[in-house]
């Protein structure tokens, strides 16, 4: 696998998302999990995450990313968004979307939060703890997506 981009969406109907999805892109999801999908599509190469949101509330984007081969990658994207002079948030062997991942945060001028991150695993839990603002709305959770620590989303 090679790098691609990642999309997440948090979205009122989850069922008729993927139905949409499926549809637009020709493929069924990769992973289907309670209150989660994710696309790995090949052409264009996209990772497309859906997160279960409140029902009745418009589509949203939740969080940007780029999934890497190796946790290497993650290492080389931190200390290359460091040296440019972003702020970023690390966090490794975090269980996050049904997956053990390795990444690192930074956020756009808008406030748009941006993961960089690999797979190594796939798990069995969503969040990887109660409190964490993995696959949870920060302002939900009185969360200030300000700070580099308060990502928003992942996956």
């Amino acid at each position: 696998m090679s790098s691609r981009v990642q999309l997440a969406l948090r979205v009122p109907d989850l069922a008729a998302s993927i139905a949409f999805y499926a549809k637009l892109f020709g493929t069924e999801p990769a992973k289907l999990r309670d209150g989660y999908a994710n696309f790995a599509i090949a052409e264009p190469s996209l990772k497309l995450v859906l997160i279960e949101g409140a029902a009745g509330e418009a589509t949203r984007m939740d969080h940007l990313g780029v999934e890497v081969e190796s946790t290497e990658a993650v290492h080389a994207a931190t200390t290359r968004l460091g040296e440019a002079g972003l702020a970023t948030a690390e966090e490794n062997d975090t269980t996050c979307c049904y997956a053990l991942q390795d990444k690192v945060w930074v956020h756009g001028p808008g406030q748009e939060p941006w993961e960089v991150y690999v797979v190594k695993a796939d798990a069995d839990a969503l969040a990887k703890q109660q409190g964490s603002t993995c696959c949870t709305d920060p302002a939900d959770a009185g969360i200030d997506a300000k700070e580099p620590s308060a990502a928003g989303g992942c996956c």
